[in-house]
C-alpha cells in the first residue's frame, strides 16, 4: 500500500471539502458542465474552479472541453484506491476486535 500513499494523499486532501464531496456526488449520476456543476453554490465561478482543479489533480475527476462547454467525469478507478484502502482497514481493525473478544469469552486465554 506504500506506493499509493501519494495518490491516496492527494484524493484524501480533496476530499477533504464538503463542496469536493458534493461535486463527486453528483458526478456519480453521470458527467455534467462545469457551469451546470456550479450553479448550486453559493461562491464565483472562479472560486468553483479551484475545486474543479484541486479534484482533477487528484485524479478523482477528468475535464474535458468541447468548445466553451467543460465537461466533467468522475474517475471511477481512483475511487476504488480509497475503496481499496478502506477494505484493508476494515479487516486489519475486524481481526484485532476478534481477537479481543476471543480473549474476553475464551476462560483459557485468561489464565
Amino acid at each position: 500500500m506504500a506506493n499509493h500513499s501519494q495518490p491516496l494523499d492527494e484524493v484524501f486532501i480533496a476530499l477533504s471539502d464538503p463542496t469536493r464531496r458534493e461535486v463527486i456526488r453528483r458526478l456519480g449520476r453521470g458527467p455534467v458542465s462545469v457551469g451546470e456543476l456550479a450553479r448550486p453554490f453559493p461562491i464565483t465561478l472562479p472560486s468553483f474552479m479551484k475545486h474543479v482543479r484541486t479534484l482533477e489533480s487528484s485524479g478523482l475527476i477528468r475535464t474535458a472541453k468541447s468548445g466553451r462547454v467543460r465537461t466533467c467525469t468522475l474517475n471511477r478507478e481512483r475511487l476504488d484506491l480509497l475503496d481499496g484502502w478502506l477494505a484493508e482497514q476494515r479487516r486489519l481493525w475486524e481481526g484485532r476486535t476478534d481477537r479481543l473478544e476471543q480473549f474476553l469469552t475464551d476462560p483459557q486465554e485468561k489464565s
